[in-house]
């Protein structure tokens, strides 16, 4: 290989990645990687095999929910999440998570999302790129969830917390503070799930209605995971997004937001905030004359396979309104992500508030470092 890269995770926080995982691609699309102690799937065909396996679980079988936050409420909140399970429970209630999702208000999604950029701004000084890409979605979501003012704030500053439990290299003192904020979120968002009205947790109680889904703290831990799925892939995108504007990427046509819209979609598919995720074998998987054992593990590197000839042309190039694209970053089968609108109607009303207030791409950093995470993408400003 042409890069002195070791790993494919110590790919995500590269200044440029997609080399590596062009050789990837082309020469070990479906390989064993000592160094990882796992296969790694980085063409399409991998990618599609393994996210659509029966065989493959998101979470080892003999740990569904990590160790170190087992009886707390984060342990709990994690092991209701649709994104964490597999299996025909986890089925039926993700039928329910993405038709709430689906009837989600993207437009009010994006009012608020530009309200909260603009109030941002307003304090003056330098721009606040950290609370435009975290807090700023977080709390969209918050308020679609029936919290506003502080207790939206809250929202967004304990999902912050929660999200630290989700690396396996989480220590125990970000598990304790993820079980504190996991019994906060419950309480802050719980009286939603009774209230009748408009919004994202009255969605979802319509949507349970409508499948018969009696259970209620599983509908609670996936109103957390609302905020969660936000947290890093949105501020990744809105961050991508930024990056690529400075390195001289222009909208689409004259209008905004439409064409900041077709921007930051092809940013999911050229730049992904989320590059890889990871499966489980519970039985035998066997792809390409390769067979990955019960209880061995493949790490899918999503960014790879969108940058892959074979079903992307040109796929290095950003090219805004590409027609349909293939697009593996939110995910694919049982657990594709049902956000993805909400993600970039949140992330085309921040980065257009920021070009309308005066923002030049040229003060944005071109090549910036990236946080030293596992598989989220989101530039250190």
């Amino acid at each position: 290989m042409t890069s002195t890269t070791t790993t494919p995770v110590e790919a995500v926080r590269l200044p440029d990645p997609y080399p590596f995982y062009a050789d990837l691609v082309a020469e070990r699309p479906f390989a064993y990687d000592e160094a990882l102690g796992a296969w790694v799937a980085a063409d399409a065909a991998a990618v599609r095999a393994v996210l659509g396996s029966d065989a493959l679980r998101v979470r080892p079988p003999a740990e569904p929910v990590p160790a170190g936050i087992g009886g707390t409420a984060a342990g709990e909140v994690f092991g209701d999440l649709v994104r964490m399970t597999d299996g025909a429970t986890q089925a039926r209630l993700k039928t329910v998570v993405a038709d709430a999702l689906a009837r989600a208000d993207t437009a009010h999604a994006a009012r608020l999302a530009g309200e909260f950029t603009r109030e941002a701004l307003a304090a003056g000084g330098a721009v606040p790129y950290e609370e435009l890409m975290f807090a700023v979605p977080a709390r969209v979501v918050a308020s679609l969830s029936g919290l506003t003012d502080g207790a939206g704030r809250e929202a967004a500053r304990a999902i912050g917390d929660f999200v630290q439990c989700i690396p396996a290299t989480a220590t125990p003192a970000q598990q304790q503070a993820a079980a504190t904020a996991a019994a906060r979120l419950r309480e802050l968002l719980g009286p939603g799930l009774t209230a009748r009205g408009d919004g994202l947790l009255a969605e979802l109680v319509r949507a349970a209605d409508r499948a018969s889904w009696p259970h209620v703290a599983p509908l609670l831990s996936n109103a957390v995971g609302f905020l969660s799925q936000t947290y890093d892939a949105t501020a990744g995108l809105i961050g991508n997004t930024l990056v690529a504007l400075a390195r001289g990427a222009a909208p689409v046509g004259p209008a905004a937001p439409a064409g900041i819209e077709a921007l930051v979609r092809e940013v999911v598919r050229h730049d992904a905030p989320i590059q890889n995720t990871r499966r489980f074998a519970a039985g035998p998987f066997v792809h390409a004359d390769s067979e990955v054992e019960p209880g061995g593990q493949v790490l899918v590197v999503l960014a790879a396979a969108n940058r892959d000839p074979a079903v992307n042309p040109d796929p290095h190039v950003l090219h805004p309104g590409r027609v349909n694209p293939a697009v593996f970053t939110f995910g694919a089968s049982a657990h594709r992500c049902p956000g993805e609108t909400l993600a970039v109607a949140i992330a085309t009303a921040v980065v257009t508030e920021l070009l309308a207030a005066g923002f030049s791409p040229s003060t944005f950093p071109s090549n910036p470092a990236y946080r030293p995470l596992a598989n989220a993408r989101i530039p250190l400003i």
